[in-house]
Formats: C-alpha cells, sequence, structure tokens
C-alpha cells in the first residue's frame, strides 16, 4: 500500500479582491519527496506556500498536512504550524536573540521544554547546519548565509513533517547561496519532506525529486527534473526555461 500524502492541496484558490492569485491548485507531496516550485514573479508560488500552513488564508480549496484538512475552522493552527517548518526569504530571526536563542525559542515557548532541554536539542540543530560555532553570536555578527541556515536550523529543531521554502537564496549574495543549498542537499538526503520555492534552476535540476512549473495561478507542468528541464511540453515552460537558459 502506497505511503499517504504529507500535504496535498485539492482546488486551492487564493484571491485578494477581485485578483485571482491562485486558480485551483492540485497537488501532492510525498513523505521524503523535494519538490521545487519554479515559475515567474507573480506567478503565485509564494500565495501557494504561505496558504500551506495559512499564513495566507485560502478562497476555497483544501490543504491537507499529515491527514488533517488545516483549513477547517475548528483546528488549532499553532498545533498544526508545529509539524510545518518555514524558511523564510528574509530569515525573520529576533536581533535581540543570539543564534542559539532563536532556534531554541520555540522549543521552550511552544513545547514548554526546559533552558538546558532546548539549548541541547538547539546546538544539535546548528550542528546540523554546520554553525555550532556561531551559537553564541547574534544575527548582526552573522553573514546572509549563516543567518539563513539559523533559520533552517530553527525549522528543523521541531522535526516537522514538512518544511517550506519560500525563495530561501534571494536574498543572498553569489558567495554564500552555495552553503545554504548544501544543507538543503543534506536534508533531503536524510529524508526531509520538502515543498521548495526557488529561482536556483540548476538546484531545482539537480536535487528536487519533482519539479512545478507555475505561471498565472495554476500548475503548467510538473514531472521529474529531466522531463521539465529537459524536455518541456507547454509552451509557457519552454518560453520560461529558454529566458533563463538565455541568462546562463
Amino acid at each position: 500500500m502506497s505511503p499517504s500524502p504529507i500535504l496535498e492541496l485539492v482546488g486551492l484558490h487564493k484571491a485578494y479582491g477581485s485578483l485571482s492569485v491562485l486558480r485551483g491548485i492540485d497537488l501532492r507531496v510525498w513523505p521524503g519527496e523535494m519538490v521545487c516550485v519554479i515559475g515567474p514573479s507573480g506567478s503565485g508560488k509564494s500565495s501557494m506556500l504561505r496558504c500551506c500552513n495559512r499564513l495566507e488564508e485560502s478562497t476555497g480549496g483544501q490543504v491537507v498536512v499529515d491527514g488533517v484538512d488545516i483549513t477547517r475552522a475548528d483546528v488549532d493552527i499553532n498545533t498544526v504550524r508545529q509539524h510545518i517548518g518555514m524558511v523564510f526569504q528574509q530569515f525573520n530571526l529576533y536581533p535581540h536573540l543570539t543564534a542559539l536563542g532563536n532556534v531554541a525559542l520555540a522549543l521552550r515557548k511552544v513545547q514548554g521544554k526546559s533552558k538546558a532541554e532546548a539549548e541541547t536539542l538547539a546546538m544539535a540543530a546548528l550542528e546540523r547546519v554546520g554553525l555550532v560555532d556561531k551559537a553564541r553570536v547574534y544575527p548582526a555578527q552573522l553573514s546572509g548565509g549563516q543567518a539563513q541556515r539559523v533559520g533552517i536550523a530553527r525549522a528543523i529543531v521541531l522535526e516537522p513533517k514538512l518544511i517550506l521554502f519560500d525563495e530561501p537564496t534571494s536574498a543572498l549574495d553569489p558567495e554564500t547561496v552555495g552553503e545554504v543549498l548544501k544543507v538543503m542537499r543534506q536534508l533531503r538526503e536524510t529524508g526531509m519532506t520538502m515543498l521548495v520555492v526557488t529561482h536556483e534552476m540548476g538546484f531545482a535540476r539537480a536535487a528536487a525529486d519533482r519539479v512545478i512549473f507555475m505561471d498565472g495561478g495554476v500548475i503548467v507542468e510538473e514531472g521529474v527534473p529531466a522531463a521539465v528541464f529537459g524536455a518541456p511540453q507547454h509552451e509557457r515552460t519552454k518560453a520560461f526555461l529558454a529566458r533563463y537558459h538565455a541568462a546562463e
């Protein structure tokens, strides 16, 4: 019997007034899978991602996480979010807390762990992203790449069933992009389930199990990277990738 999807979007719609940004998204993400979402700006990628943990409220359809429809009114969204990690474009670290403090915070505030236990688990998460030596350092003293790796440690410390990445490298300089992508590859190898909105086409092609191309609020094409990048079927996909290849 096949496993159930960790994430299932069914007929997902999102509108801002009269502007429809998601127009019926159907998507399943399976345990241990890395799915990369690509597409032009304004195609609905980030809105879709943010609907997956209700940072944005959908206007129609279902978001089912590990069998629970989180769009239901009676769902405790704070409990649900403990199982959904989120890595943001702009890091969103607390400037007055050290790297260790940022990673340990949710363990103490959400899960009620003692300071000692939270810090032990936080140090283990920092070790996974290669930043044990920066545990006592404040965000202002970190490079962009290091700050984003702290953000990843903060996401994985709660041992979520799914991590959402919203353009995790777009705010980084070219020299530090690689260190963040390396950590993401390592997480994939450990079996972490990941939904990644990215403009890093080389990463999507090399690391993803499946690639989703979105445009105009719909999924235009999806498949294994070799198929989407090597032999796209839709004209919109071909045009988008032609621009990407021209920029290489």
